[in-house]
């Protein structure tokens, strides 16, 4: 049976405390906690997000890109090292394979295979960028790199 003490009801609530009335109020004088003076001691007053004081802002500090690739993001291709090829589990490793595994994501559309760590997997690399020094630690091991047209 639950106790009577949880069935009670509250009978008094915090009231919050009211700015901007008078000394006796406890909370401030005439300044009311916003300071002395300035653009947000005043009634009424937000300053958006992206403002600099009257600075030059930095959206036109930026420069602008010109022709039709200005709203394609950059960086689209992405490098993976041989430490992060022996975590696959296929031996053909294509652009998909590393994208169903979620070794790169999903929105990569390039590959480039860079020679830093050791390989001990035989792997066959299909339609990948390949660095010379990471083509010959994957010969080495056993595997083969072939170029999709």
């Amino acid at each position: 049976m639950p106790s009577l003490l949880s069935k009670l009801l509250a009978t008094s609530a915090k009231q919050r405390k009211r700015l901007g009335r008078g000394y006796g109020s406890g909370v401030g004088g005439h300044t009311v906690g916003r300071g002395q003076k300035g653009q947000k001691s005043r009634s009424g007053s937000t300053v958006p997000l992206w403002f600099e004081g009257g600075q030059l802002p930095l959206i036109k500090r930026m420069p602008m890109l010109r022709g039709k690739g200005k709203f394609v993001s950059f960086g689209k291709r992405v490098e993976l090292t041989l430490t992060e090829l022996n975590r696959i589990t296929a031996t053909e490793v294509t652009l998909q394979t590393l994208k169903l595994e979620k070794i790169i994501g999903s929105r990569a559309q390039g590959v480039k295979v860079i020679s830093t760590g050791e390989i001990t997997k035989k792997l066959t690399l299909i339609g990948l960028v390949v660095t010379p020094g990471a083509q010959k630690k994957i010969v080495a091991a056993g595997g083969s790199i072939t170029q999709s047209t």
